[in-house]
């Protein structure tokens, strides 16, 4: 039986969204599990909860989530095992892909969703007990481009750098390609209370969404032409003499190259481009320049693009020429999506990546980590493949994979080939809570722990450093994902550096991240419980830092860098065969590939299926009618869902949700077309046709 680790309410966090909100939990009255209760006190949602925070206990039922180690037998079924007969299982069929076929034949593919001790300890397992160079996370699919952009630009990359609060104080706020009303809802607080202070909001979404009805200005470009957009309103902006020379002189490099890049995008042009009506142009600038201070903010519509790199680097330009950056009140951020989306990748689980947001390639950066780790900075592999590329080489060049908190038969671009990858492994490992549609593939699945049965620390998207403090005690078949790696290291002939529990694994991390970019020195669960999340960088001494880049940037020079880029067009356009634009998304009850949230029947009730969202006007071309089935198909296969007919998306475009498996799954359809920069996907943009079944 679950029971409750304390008989007191237990201060903790969501596991979902990169909010993190606060949250209770106590014993439930029936004495089974425990309840949710509003923490108050806690400043990012203020006891305010969406409806998957409020039912996340329901994926703590053994009804619904793995409670022992499944191993296939012979007759390819999976059955349960003991951990000592799954470990041995784990570790026998890694070290016989590394002995057989060297050790990058062996992959491993972690989450954002992972805490940041999990996420530290996966990139040293792989780096130091398989000695792979092979592993990258599902984080590349959440934010790399804007993460890129941030290191371009600013020379730190942090998803906001300035606290959530600051949003309700500034003059303007352009929300570009997010949708927080479905996708964080506690935020959407922030945004109203903005307007209630006389601010402004634009969003830019192809989508009439339910944030972009709270806006007073929404733009409606067609999907992949954002690059276009934001260089035609920095065109605009310097046509109005709108610029801010004096900060452009203090405070920038590059400015006469991206000015004449944006010169090239004249209203008109950006109007064939986008879809968007000059007027409505003229009146996003207006809005943003007449205030004293404004935002950019950005989330996956630009990023999850080809281009998404140089996109996110031309709304930075927008800023930058305004002198929209390094104030007070001002500023670019990206609102992160996964749950420890930023913590994630800043210490190691990132295929370049060590410790404290370093380089991988940086022999200073090596050094340091490998002293802290024990063992010889040469031994450290060097980067390894991207994420999609990661997938696409299963099978081939990488033999065996550990898989932990990812599902990416359901969530990964081109989702077909990256199942039929899956299924021509070697061997696969996976270490997940519930029986995933990727876990159902695996020779081995381990039942790990959840948010509610372990301690460990996330990082939300502002850059605060949270704890989840353990409030129930797992059922007895159920271990954690450090005892995992424990148990295979041993195996694997590492006896020793990783230990099993989180604060232990934290007081190593601050070690390893001193002096990097992401610094968590200074940084203790003392300090977290006590100011209620410490900001990172936090040097031993340092009080954290809510606000950067106020005094100077993190460049070299302290000088932000504008980026000169031009628009170019999405990796696939429609033709005559695949006239109409897809574009994805989440809807509000549920989460990413929906692996558990699809299990909650409250949620399921608001949100039982995939569906294709298009224009009436559409609709009539194609003689669809309303919840009758449609085949969305693109050049890497088909998916199958009812129409949701509405005006409040464009006439050339449709929208699916990506939370199911099976036929309704719109990651069959998206395209791996990767950003030469992030090596972001192409989620947001693809060629499809749409017929009517029947």
């Amino acid at each position: 039986m679950h029971t409750p680790a304390t008989a007191t309410a237990t201060a903790t966090h969501c596991p979902y969204c990169a909010l993190q909100c606060g949250m209770n939990l106590r014993p439930a009255p029936d004495g089974a599990g425990v309840a949710v209760e509003e923490r108050t006190e806690f400043p990012v949602n203020r006891g305010a909860l969406c409806g998957k925070g409020r039912t996340a206990p329901a994926v703590l039922s053994s009804r619904v989530r793995l409670t022992e180690p499944l191993v296939r037998t012979r007759a390819g079924r999976l059955e349960p095992a003991t951990w000592e007969e799954a470990l041995d299982a784990v570790a026998e069929g890694l070290a016989r892909t590394r002995d057989a076929h060297g050790p990058d034949a062996v992959g491993v593919f972690g989450g954002g969703g992972l805490t940041n001790e999990k996420a530290y300890a996966l990139g040293k397992f792989a780096r130091v007990a398989l000695r792979t160079s092979q592993i990258d996370y599902n984080g590349r699919f959440c934010m790399s481009s804007a993460a890129a952009a941030h290191q371009r630009a600013f020379g730190l990359d942090r998803g906001l750098p300035f606290p959530l609060e600051d949003i309700p104080r500034t003059g303007c706020v352009i929300l570009v390609g997010s949708n927080p009303a479905e996708t964080m809802p506690p935020a959407l607080r922030y945004f109203t209370e903005l307007k209630a202070n006389g601010g402004t909001l634009i969003v830019v979404d192809p989508r009439r969404t339910r944030t972009a009805e709270q806006a007073d200005l929404h733009l409606a470009p067609r999907p992949g032409t954002d690059l276009a957009l934001a260089l035609g309103l920095l065109h605009l902006v310097v046509a109005e003499g709108r610029t801010d020379d004096a900060f452009i002189a203090e405070r920038t490099t590059g400015w006469e190259e991206a000015r004449a890049a944006a010169m090239a995008h004249w209203p008109e042009l950006v109007e064939r481009i986008t879809g968007v009506p000059v007027p409505k142009l003229r009146e996003a600038v207006s809005l943003f320049c007449a205030p004293s201070s404004a935002m950019v903010l950005t989330a996956r519509g630009p990023e999850q693009q080809s281009k998404g790199t140089d996109t996110v680097g031309a709304w930075i330009n927008l800023c930058l020429a305004t002198g929209r950056a390094g104030r007070p009140h001002s500023g670019y951020g990206c609102l992160t999506g996964q749950g420890n989306g930023q913590g994630g990748r800043e210490h190691g689980q990132k295929a370049d990546q060590l410790p404290g947001y370093r380089k991988l390639t940086d022999p200073a950066a090596r050094a340091h980590v490998a002293s802290v780790w024990g063992v010889d900075p040469d031994s450290l592999p060097g980067p390894g493949r991207s994420a999609y590329e990661l997938l696409d080489a299963l099978g081939t060049d990488v033999r065996a994979l550990l898989l932990m908190g990812s599902n990416p038969v359901v969530s990964a671009p081109r989702a077909a080939h990256v199942e039929d990858r899956i299924r021509s492994l070697d061997f696969l490992a996976v270490a997940d809570v519930v029986l995933s549609e990727t876990a159902a593939l695996a020779d081995v699945v381990l039942p790990v722990t959840q948010w509610a049965e372990e301690t460990g620390t996330t990082t939300n998207l502002e850059g605060r450093v949270l704890l989840r403090r353990r409030a129930l005690t797992p059922p007895p078949g159920v271990r954690s994902d450090l005892e995992v790696m424990n148990g295979l290291a041993a195996r694997l002939g590492v006896e020793k550096g990783f230990p099993t529990a989180a604060e232990e694994v934290f007081e190593e991390l601050r070690r390893a991240s001193a002096g990097g970019p992401a610094d968590y020195s200074g940084i203790s669960y003392a300090r977290i419980e006590a100011e209620q999340g410490v900001f990172w960088p936090c040097p031993e001494g340092s009080a954290g830092q809510p606000r950067l880049f106020l005094d100077r940037f993190a460049t070299a020079d302290g000088r932000a860098r504008f980026a000169a880029v031009s628009h170019r067009d999405a990796a696939e356009l429609p033709d005559a065969d695949y006239p109409v634009l897809l574009t994805t998304g989440r809807v509000v009850a549920q989460y990413q590939s929906g692996a558990q949230t699809r299990r909650v029947d409250e949620l399921n009730a608001a949100a039982p299926g995939p569906f294709v969202e298009l224009h009436p006007r559409l609709a009539a071309r194609l003689g669809a009618v309303e919840g009758t089935p449609l085949a969305v198909t693109s050049r890497r296969g088909r998916a199958v869902a009812p129409a949701r007919i509405t005006d409040a998306i464009r006439a050339d475009t449709v929208f699916m949700p990506f939370h199911w498996p099976g036929e309704g799954r719109a990651n069959t359809l998206t395209n791996p077309a990767l950003d030469p920069t992030s090596r972001m996907p192409e989620f947001k943009v693809c060629a499809v046709r749409v017929e009517p079944l029947g």
